[in-house]
Parts: C-alpha cells; structure tokens; sequence
C-alpha cells in the first residue's frame, strides 16, 4: 500500500510544481510565457557555450580508451593493486570517472557483468563511483562557461580530492564487507 501511494504522489509532483508555478507567476503579475520564452533562449545558449567543452571530454575519453593507455594503465595498477588484493577493475572505474560519468557507469555495467554485483570489486566500484566526482567534466564545463583560463592549483588539488576518494573508498568496502 505504501509504494503504491508513494508512486501516485510522484506522478502528480511534477505537474502540482508547473501548476502552482503558474498561478504563483499569475499572481505576481507575470508575463508566464515570456519569461518561459525568454529561458528556453537563454538555455539554448547556454548550451552552445558549454558545448565545445563537453565535446573535448568525449574525444579525451574516447582516445584514452581507443589509444591503449587505459589498457596499459590497467596492467600497471594490477602489479601495485595484486599484494593488497585490490581487484583490478577497480581501477577502471577509478581512472575514468573523473573524466566521464556516462563512461564510468558503462564500466560499472562491465565491472557488474564480469564478476557480479556482490563481488568486491562491484561493491567497491559502486563505493568509488559515489565518493568522486567528474572532475575534468565540472572543471571543463563550469570554468569554461565562465570564461575562467587559470586554475593552477584547482586540478591538482581535484586529483588530490579524487585519489583520497578511491582509497577511502577502497578501504570502507574492506572494513563493511
């Protein structure tokens, strides 16, 4: 009974929201429609601007994994990772998810497939892939926006932030599972 009222509740929040946004901009006065005109204009450029960053996140991506780094990275990891029994997909997830949310998830999905969701290094994929962030795609796309050129400390620090995520993330899995 719960789940089933919870389910007819979210089917109505979205449209409550537009509704009462509406009659909130009736209310006060303003012109609805112009201003919903005015945003879609504004998104579309929005979108324009930020593009070229996201397209350069794709192609880094796309040529890492095409390129063999990822590869040659990997079997690097596995000699560092093999006396700590870390497993070796782990590092898959950690190497891409800074740079692609979209890619980490379609290495989660393999990490899943290959050696199951309860495994270790599901777990601690899953673990990863909740404790970083794309950190190349924020940086690319909110300075780009901005029009920002210099960060000199911002990307270190950032791989600083993504490094201690993976380890701590690799040893909660290790302490809770």
């Amino acid at each position: 009974m719960t789940m089933h009222a919870l389910t007819v509740a979210f089917q109505y929040i979205i449209p409550l929201f537009l509704l009462v946004t509406i009659a909130y901009g009736f209310a006060k006065g303003v012109s609805v429609y112009d201003s919903f005109v005015t945003g879609a204009k504004d998104g579309i450029e929005i979108i324009m601007g930020i593009f070229p960053y996201i397209m350069a996140i794709f192609i880094m991506v796309k040529t890492f994994e095409t390129s063999g780094a990822h590869d040659f990275l990997k079997g690097m990891f596995s000699y560092v990772a093999s006396p700590f029994h870390i497993p070796v997909e782990v590092f898959s997830v950690a190497l891409v998810k800074p740079l692609s949310n979209a890619a980490t998830i379609s290495v989660f999905t393999e990490v899943l497939k290959t050696t199951g969701p309860d495994s270790p290094a599901s777990l601690t994929s899953a673990v990863i892939m909740g404790s970083s962030e794309t950190m190349f795609y924020v940086i690319a796309v909110y300075l780009g926006s901005v029009g920002i050129k210099k960060s000199r400390y911002l990307v270190p620090v950032c791989l600083t932030a993504d490094v201690v995520g993976v380890i701590v993330a690799i040893i909660v899995v290790r302490l809770l599972f």
